[in-house]
């Protein structure tokens, strides 16, 4: 049967990694887990109880398009606790996790043939679902000088759209509200629209990260309940649009997924109020964080990009390999230790980099950075 030409994305590599993983775990392995961008941690107890306490008594039919309004104000009421952001619930929009989110953005924004820029290294699924959706993807590769993220230097004039991330993916760098604004204030004057994935916020370190919304109301901001909230596999996820832009996605999420999963939306309203929970999540990924920071460079890691938060440390292999899948590929067989290649995240330059989680258990970023650190030893001396 016949496939479109749109159809032809590339694979997401991680992914081909993690079922390598598991191959060798169902030999009986023990792998130690670096590759998956997922915490080890379930939905927060209190998120559990919401969905067993309304299964009891409520069929879990659709809810409106735009998401359950409790849930809307709920989110709302976020920005003001994080960012002092006095936010209309009425531009907030439950969908299903950030993915849905991306296409819906991409669809409300952008035509056919329209160019969107994605700063490199990046998640590669925006560049794939563009394709997808037949829109042209141009990376714009950063400078370690700029923290590998876009600068309004970067932008070429005939950008139909602009999608940054902070904290980033696979980085784990943040930009300041300096840069936010410069980016934000540059994509207006040439009338390039500005998407914001905030989807790693609430997981930062020395400083809170910034949401575009600070700065303007005419931008889209994509959310997600998958890395902070710790529920990844829900499917839960959010999008602040402009006033004059609501109906625009209402109409498009009615055809395109009628409404966000009830379960996930309970879930995730009374996900929000287990704050004690979350921050004992973050006690666990800022001691990860310690000690990647330190037990990678003594593996002979020393080439990484400062993570202002997310749970990812990118590092420059350049000088040990130009084939990034190939040594991840080694890693796995020799070290047990899955990693993702930097081809994913960087088509150009990639090759020569390598992403490590530390979602995990500290005692499994311990074992693996061990792991790591024999590894290199018996392989590059």
């Amino acid at each position: 049967m016949r496939s479109s030409r749109r159809s032809g994305v590339d694979p997401f590599i991680v992914m081909d990694v993690l079922e390598d993983a598991r191959r060798a775990e169902a030999a009986g392995r023990r792998i130690i887990h670096m590759e998956i961008g997922q915490p080890a941690t379930p939905a927060p107890s209190g998120a559990r109880a919401a969905v067993t306490e309304a299964m009891a008594g409520d069929a879990m039919g659709y809810t409106v398009a735009l998401g359950l309004p409790a849930l809307r104000q709920r989110i709302a009421r976020l920005y003001g606790d994080w960012y002092n952001v006095d936010l209309d619930p009425g531009r907030v929009i439950v969908t299903s996790g950030s993915s849905a989110a991306f296409l819906l953005a991409f669809t409300a924004l952008f035509d056919t043939g329209d160019r969107v820029g994605i700063g490199a290294p990046g998640y590669p699924s925006y560049r794939q679902i563009l394709r997808a959706l037949d829109l042209r993807p141009v990376m714009l590769e950063t400078a370690a000088e700029n923290r590998l993220q876009p600068v309004p230097g970067d932008l070429p004039a005939d950008l139909a759209g602009l999608m940054i991330a902070s904290p980033a993916n696979p980085s784990g760098t943040m930009l300041d509200r300096a840069a936010m604004a410069a980016l934000i204030g540059a994509c207006a004057a040439q009338g390039t629209a500005f998407i914001s994935d905030e989807i790693y916020h609430g997981i930062e370190y020395d400083k809170k990260a910034v949401t575009a919304l600070e700065i303007s109301d005419e931008v889209y901001v994509i959310n997600s309940f998958s890395k902070y909230f710790s529920m990844t596999g829900w499917r839960g996820g959010w999008m602040v649009v402009p006033p004059d832009h609501v109906r625009i996605i209402e109409r498009l999420a009615q055809n395109m997924f009628i409404c966000a999963p009830h379960v996930s939306q309970i879930a995730a309203l009374a996900a929000m109020d287990c704050e004690p929970e979350l921050q004992a999540n973050m006690d666990v990924y800022r001691e990860n964080r310690r000690l990647m920071l330190e037990g990678l460079p003594e593996a002979g890691f020393t080439r990484i990009a400062p993570p202002d938060g997310g749970f990812y440390v990118y590092a420059d292999v350049s000088h040990l390999t130009q084939d990034s899948r190939a040594l991840a590929a080694e890693i796995l067989e020799q070290a047990g230790v899955a990693v993702a290649p930097g081809l994913d995240f960087d088509p150009s330059r990639g090759a020569g980099t390598l992403r490590f989680s530390y979602a995990t258990a500290t005692g499994d970023i311990r074992e693996g950075l061990a792991r790591l650190k024999a590894f290199m030893q018996a392989r590059f001396g």
